[in-house]
């Protein structure tokens, strides 16, 4: 139904206006954002153009560029990392942050609040979990630097595999997506304890008691209902930085302050419309005279607070930060990390025994992960199988589970120190993500064609998450 006059000038702002700008730029990029791949696509140019960097005459300045030094001194305080660990270290906690935030929406609010309905993309993220690592150990046996990669093809990246299940449409039935969603949230959750129990080193305690604590004075405030975010940010920059000091990986940091983030708003839907109610009524019908410009002022402000209120501050953050984890963090991110030079033969480093337990783990190991535990699981009565789906929409799914990219490369950062091996696991994260997705892709279009009305359901949302 179109919207009525009162209702077309009510939104007709700027954005919406016919003027040049917003009409030929400002538009056209919001749509592109709202598109379900777009950030898998800006992602991928990221990537790709930092391979080409890395490989053209100009190399030597993609690796002086990610090796400058930034420092901050300010009184007894001093940080100094390279361009690399800042993003890596600094903007990559902002991005888990925004995963922290999504896997406490599921669990509190969306699909694997229903424990019958988590159990099964529980058991599937399982399979494919264990089985790809055990794939890339299987290749590695022998070499403890290699073995040290071994969690590397465990990752899914969401925006590239929701991306490419938004491209086949209608193929997909919802409960495929929704199956996915649930599947990749598990995993990121596996992929954060990876990180904390195995990457952490040289530990602290003086810093880690005092990152703690910050977490502690956070979850205080939120249950004495302290809202103001002028409180939250100082504490949760000290909090990141005090991680970063102790030795556990500062991205947990972030993880952690989203899962403390209150998924509920201090008002009801029945207790925001009785406020707004009384203050409309009390605004005034004009305001020609100082106290009546004060009034309404004062009127609308209340307006403002009690709406922003009716909001849970987790959806305020992750509405307000998806954006940029999406078009610019992670993007930055493939920049910063997808650069392989190539200095030899790519048929060698493809037949490299990391690159073949990478791109093996990604391809076999999570169909075959993912494809058996989902079978077990429903076989023994564990789980609920997706409404609509066949076990060709499965497979499917579990194939393209294999696009493993953003927490993959980041778990290889973590590591490898060693840049062969380095190199050697980004090429089986990229041919194993291609593969992946091709043969997911497949599956898919051979598969029987979803019944009516089982396809057209979108998930509640398309998380960024790895």
């Amino acid at each position: 139904m179109p919207p009525t006059e009162p209702e077309e000038r009510l939104h007709h702002t700027w954005i919406h206006s016919d003027r040049f700008i917003p009409q030929r730029f400002v538009r056209p990029v919001r749509r592109f954002m709202d598109y379900e791949a777009a950030s898998g696509v800006i992602m991928l140019v990221a990537a790709v153009a930092a391979i080409i960097w890395a490989n053209s005459a100009y190399y030597e300045t993609y690796d002086a560029f990610l090796h400058t030094n930034f420092t901050l001194e300010l009184g007894g305080f001093h940080l100094e990392e390279s361009v690399e660990h800042l993003i890596n270290d600094g903007l990559m906690a902002i991005f888990f942050f925004v995963v922290g935030l999504e896997i406490k929406r599921e669990l509190v609010l969306g699909e694997l609040r229903d424990p019958r309905a988590a159990a099964l993309p529980l058991f599937a993220a399982i399979g494919g979990m264990v089985v790809p690592a055990l794939i890339f150990v299987a290749f590695n046996t022998g070499d403890p630097e290699a073995l040290r990669g071994w969690a590397v093809p465990m990752a899914t990246d969401i925006a590239f595999s929701l991306g490419v299940l938004s491209l086949l449409g209608r193929r997909v039935p919802a409960g495929a997506k929704l199956f996915l969603l649930a599947l990749a949230i598990v995993d990121d959750i596996g992929g954060i304890l990876v990180i904390a129990v195995f990457f952490t080193d040289d530990l602290s305690f003086g810093y880690l008691g005092l990152g703690l604590g910050g977490l502690a004075l956070i979850w205080i405030s939120t249950k004495v209902g302290i809202r103001s975010e002028v409180l939250y940010i100082p504490v949760a920059l000290a909090v990141w930085y005090f991680f970063l000091e102790s030795g556990v990986h500062a991205t947990i940091a972030g993880v952690l302050l989203g899962f403390l983030t209150p998924a509920r708003p201090m008002y009801g839907v029945r207790e925001f419309d009785s406020k707004a109610r009384r203050i409309l009524d009390a605004y005034p019908p004009v305001a020609d005279t100082p106290e009546q410009r004060e009034h309404a002022d004062h009127e609308a402000t209340l307006l403002s607070f009690i709406s922003r209120e009716s909001v849970a501050p987790l959806n305020r953050w992750e509405h307000a930060l998806t954006p940029w984890v999406s078009f610019v963090i992670v993007p930055v991110f493939a920049l910063a990390n997808a650069g392989v030079r190539f200095e030899g033969s790519i048929v060698t480093a493809l037949v490299s025994p990391v690159a073949l337990g990478v791109g093996l783990g990604l391809v076999v190991g999570k169909t075959f992960g993912i494809g058996l535990f989902t079978w077990l699981a429903v076989r023994l009565r564990l789980g609920r199988f997706p409404a609509g789906a066949t076990w060709g929409h499965m497979l499917g799914t579990a194939a393209t589970a294999g696009i493993g990219f953003t927490v993959a490369l980041f778990i290889t950062a973590l590591a490898f120190t060693d840049p062969v091996l380095t190199a050697d696991a980004k090429v089986g994260i990229f041919a194993g993500s291609i593969v992946a997705g091709i043969i997911g892709a497949a599956l898919f279009l051979f598969a029987r064609p979803p019944a009516a009305g089982t396809s057209d359901a979108e998930p509640e949302s398309a998380p960024i998450g790895a």
